[in-house]
């Protein structure tokens, strides 16, 4: 067992020692006394039942090759350069074998370019065939020096996986750009890469004789080419990078029909006849709408269908609560692999996480290092939880920034696992500048506060004076994403488990001891607008505490990263792009937040309906997960709608003294509560046996404030018995 904790910061990755009594494994600190007076979650692990063992295996994590990380890695001394290299690919660091990069620029480069800016040149014969840019700015050796760390650290991953790198692009030229309501009136196409038309941001459309789209199809032909001639061969393609959004940055719009049309008429074609060994991964964007796209374009009598390999999809949540990014949409990907088997797609199609990153700035500039852990705890439970839903791997945003989080000629400075901050090597001469001449941005939220705090500082709360005199801050999210991408391998699969409620008196919860009412954990956080409500095991924690207040609103009570109170309301309707209930605000004027009483279910005792105020027969339901939940199975993450009274599943035991609304819908299986987003006690499960010495692994993670016991069972065979410190998460390995 492995660890890293937010009481302990410096101590990594640190071995956690057990002993073996009896017939069971525990920790030497457990607390026998705290081990009764608490529950002890009962983490429920099947090594033997792969959740998708039809389809691919997990292909592996990674981050995205930009010009900002090209930039900011170059500007390290040989000293930092190597060590970030290891950081990244090599054995005693992540391991990352996934990577992305973009076609022309990106809003993470300096300013907008492309390979070939002369006007209608259809056959492409002043295209850079040496991606001249891309060399100077040091991407192209930064991939090679990634493949060959891969290719020495992991020698017998190379044949199956080795390092794959994925391209997407942001815009074509902008003579292939039509003109935007921000180009002059009459304009011919539009004068900047930056913003689209809509619905589809290509002069002459994407039909058949389209002159710009078939050149801009040609125009992906020879940038693979390009790669390939540097010794880069990319694993796939994306159409486009969020095709839904016309951004203020380098972006082409396509809606569902327009992409569509271009990959049948265009790109398939380019592709199959140039480069048939390529994927083309298709949406490239949020998980709201993936399903809608995909029961489009994936339908076997679509034209697109038969040249499109993969779905990547994104973290975000589209709007402006950047909080919200990384805690929307997993029933919707469990949607999206039930659709893949309903719709008979071919077995090898492949979905991938492609882009995710927390907004705004660094925490190495927000010098907070409570919101620096939330950030790496947000990162592990949405790699965890689409893994569960059948996800094959997940690629981060870009591998390394500067210490404001960019460059990025927009402003829209992001967060990265590692930092550039050559100012900081021991080596920096004494005027060297904090913010070197790629970076415009400027301190647009305010100073940089960690560049305020010392070396012995900084190594204190986790970010490793070794790596610091070298130039490089290591960040929470690095280590906690160590702790999945280090043990689960290319090739490792998704196995059963799921954390349920404690065993034993049913008045005792993981997080809540015998006796008392108040619900624990410490501060719920999940209190917030456009968070999903679904269902999970009980754990008597503060994302399980409902209150029916004098509005007849079921309400909830948090904080926000920041520390500003929240409080949210269940909402009347269901989401309309995530097909259930989701908290929103309790103004009664907006008229979005529920209205409910609750009313005993006759001849049973204990059973209430939870009815709408205004329409009796109408209650709450519980909505099972499709694809029968995945690797968490059915309790793992339902959600919850509006529906018929006379449904057995609109039943629910409503406990006021403790505000936990209950459900039997799954009898057989136990219990489940009403759960803001989800528990602060999770597990990833996972097979490892194809690709490593151990068989199995199991990753526990506790993003509450308070510790948590549990007992991990292999079909009913108590393997470990152990405790996880608040806001720590531990790797267990099994052989």
């Amino acid at each position: 067992m492995i660890q890293t904790s937010f009481a302990e910061p410096s101590k990594q990755w640190s071995e956690v020692a057990c002993v073996h009594v009896k017939n069971r494994r525990h920790l030497q600190e457990e607390d026998e006394e705290q081990q009764q007076e608490y529950g002890t979650a009962q983490i429920n692990i099947d090594f033997d039942k792969v959740a998708f063992p039809d389809r691919p295996p997990i292909l592996g994590f990674g981050g995205a090759f930009t010009e900002a990380a090209a930039l900011n890695f170059n500007s390290l001394s040989q000293q930092g350069q190597d060590a970030v290299i290891e950081l990244l690919f090599g054995k005693s660091g992540l391991g990352y074998t996934l990577g992305r990069t973009h076609i022309n620029s990106c809003d993470f480069s300096v300013e907008s370019y492309s390979h070939d800016d002369t006007d209608n040149d259809f056959t492409l014969d002043d295209f850079d065939t040496e991606v001249t840019h891309d060399l100077e700015s040091g991407m192209v050796d930064m991939m090679l020096l990634a493949q060959k760390s891969v290719d020495e650290s992991f020698p017998k991953e190379v044949d199956e996986y080795g390092m794959r790198i994925i391209a997407s692009p942001w815009s074509p030229p902008s003579w292939m750009k039509a003109p935007t309501s921000d180009d002059v009136e009459g304009a011919l196409h539009a004068e900047l890469m930056t913003g689209s038309a809509l619905p589809v941001c290509l002069r002459d459309g994407v039909g058949e004789d389209s002159k710009y789209a078939a050149s801009w199809a040609l125009f992906f032909d020879k940038f693979i080419t390009a790669y390939a001639n540097h010794g880069v061969k990319f694993y796939g393609l994306t159409v486009q990078n969020e095709p839904e959004f016309p951004a203020p940055w380098d972006a082409c719009a396509y809606d569902v029909s327009h992409e569509g049309d271009f990959i049948a008429n265009h790109l398939g074609p380019q592709l199959e006849k140039s480069h048939p060994d390529v994927k083309l991964l298709f949406f490239d964007h949020n998980k709201d709408h993936m399903v809608k796209w995909a029961n489009e374009l994936l339908a076997k009598d679509h034209p697109a269908s038969k040249y499109i390999d993969g779905t990547a999809v994104h973290w975000y949540a589209g709007g402006m609560d950047r909080l919200l990014d990384g805690a929307q949409g997993n029933p919707n990907m469990h949607r999206m692999v039930s659709e893949l088997d309903v719709m008979d797609v071919r077995k090898d199609h492949v979905l991938l996480g492609s882009e995710a990153c927390h907004c705004p700035t660094t925490g190495y500039a927000g010098g907070d290092l409570s919101i620096a852990w939330a950030r790496a705890m947000r990162n592990v439970h949405t790699i965890l939880a689409d893994l569960a839903a059948g996800s094959n791997g997940f690629i981060e945003w870009n591998l390394i920034l500067d210490s404001i989080g960019g460059p990025n000629h927009l402003g829209n400075l992001c967060d990265s696992p590692v930092l550039a901050v050559p100012h900081r090597a021991l080596d920096a001469e004494k005027d060297f500048p904090a913010q070197l001449g790629f970076e415009h941005a400027g301190h647009p939220f305010g100073e940089v506060h960690g560049d305020n705090k010392t070396r012995e500082e900084l190594n204190a709360e986790g970010s490793p004076a070794k790596y610091l005199d070298v130039g490089v801050v290591v960040q929470p999210m690095y280590y906690y994403v160590g702790h999945i991408t280090r043990f689960i391998r290319p090739g490792s699969r998704a196995v059963h488990g799921l954390v349920g409620a404690s065993a034993g008196d049913p008045e005792v919860r993981t997080f809540r001891p015998k006796g008392q009412r108040v619900a624990g954990g410490g501060i719920n956080d999940l209190a917030r607008n456009g968070i999903e409500v679904t269902l999970w095991p009980c754990e008597g924690s503060t994302r399980q505490e409902w209150l029916l207040n004098e509005q007849k609103q079921l309400q909830v009570f948090g904080h926000d990263w920041l520390g500003a109170p929240t409080t949210s309301c269940l909402a009347q309707k269901p989401d309309k792009d995530f097909d259930g209930l989701l908290l929103t605000t309790c103004n009664i004027a907006e008229n979005k937040s529920g209205l409910f009483e609750v009313v005993p279910v006759e001849g049973k005792q204990s059973k209430v309906h939870i009815a709408s105020s205004n329409n009796k027969k109408s209650c709450l339901v519980v909505q099972p997960l499709r694809n029968n939940g995945g690797a968490y199975g059915p309790r793992g993450g339902a959600q919850v709608n509006v529906g018929s009274c006379d449904h057995p599943w609109a039943e629910w035991g409503f406990d006021s003294s403790t505000g936990e609304i209950t459900s039997s819908a799954f009898d057989a299986l136990g219990e489940v509560c009403l759960t803001t987003g989800w528990p602060f006690l999770q597990v990833g499960a996972f097979d490892t046996s194809a690709t490593t010495a151990a068989n199995g692994a199991v990753i526990v993670t506790n993003e509450a404030g308070e510790h948590a016991n549990y007992v991990i069972k292999n079909r009913d065979q108590t393997v470990l018995a152990a405790s996880i410190p608040p806001k720590s998460i531990q790797t267990i390995t099994f052989n």
